[in-house]
């Protein structure tokens, strides 16, 4: 299954309990050019779930940094790294 669609059937069980209604993920472009995902963690089971801080940079345009802060999972990349992205916390997820 591809990152997509793994990342909307964890926003679906997480959503059971209301969680979208005050929580939620976000993605957004950046003006370097580039993306950003933004995924609430609190009143998830990934609340408290370690995460090593990750930096890849392959060139201007082919880079990654992602890092978990108090209640959130934040994750950055160049202009074709949207699927990174994504990829790289629903890995996270399934970690056990």
């Amino acid at each position: 299954m591809d990152a997509v669609s793994e990342l909307c059937m964890w926003y679906e069980r997480q959503s059971v309990n209301d969680w979208q209604e005050d929580s939620g993920i976000t993605i957004s472009s950046l003006d370097n050019p580039g993306w950003s995902l933004k995924v609430d963690l609190k009143g998830t089971d990934l609340q408290h779930k370690d995460f090593r801080e990750m930096r890849i940079d392959k060139s201007e345009h082919d880079w990654l940094f992602a890092r978990r802060t108090e209640y959130m999972f934040e994750a950055f990349g160049g202009p074709g790294n949207l699927n990174a992205l994504i990829a790289t916390f629903v890995d996270w997820t399934q970690q056990s």
